[in-house]
């Protein structure tokens, strides 16, 4: 639980600068910031394994590019539900998304590096 919390403030964190950073975002405030984290956490958990279930077909084709624009459509469905949080277009949630992930795991990796795998064979 601890754990979660710490990766929902720093998603909140990027989340914040992100929407400073990037033109087609708008976020009203910190705390706008951390209810797109929460709300972003549980529509990762719950809807986007469903919506990569029935897009199988579509992601398999496209080798996997097609989870970009399932990972934008959860963040306009995030922008949908969070008063405060804007989106101006669809391109704007998949540079957004882009970055935002990349971001996350980033500090993920430098914060967490007990987490990393030992694969020995």
């Amino acid at each position: 639980m601890q754990k979660w919390l710490l990766k929902i403030l720093v998603c909140a964190v990027n989340v914040f600068i992100l929407a400073y950073i990037l033109p087609g975002i708008e976020i009203k405030s910190m705390f706008t910031a951390l209810i797109v984290a929460v709300v972003l956490s549980f529509l990762d958990s719950f809807i986007k394994p469903l919506l990569i279930l029935l897009t199988l077909p579509a992601t398999i084709l496209t080798l996997g590019i097609f989870l970009f624009v399932i990972n934008a459509c959860i963040i306009l469905i995030d922008a949908h539900f969070v008063g405060g949080f804007k989106v101006e277009s669809f391109w704007h949630a998949l540079l957004f998304s882009i970055l935002l992930s990349f971001f996350n795991s980033f500090i993920h990796k430098k914060a967490w590096p007990e987490e990393k795998k030992n694969n020995t064979y």
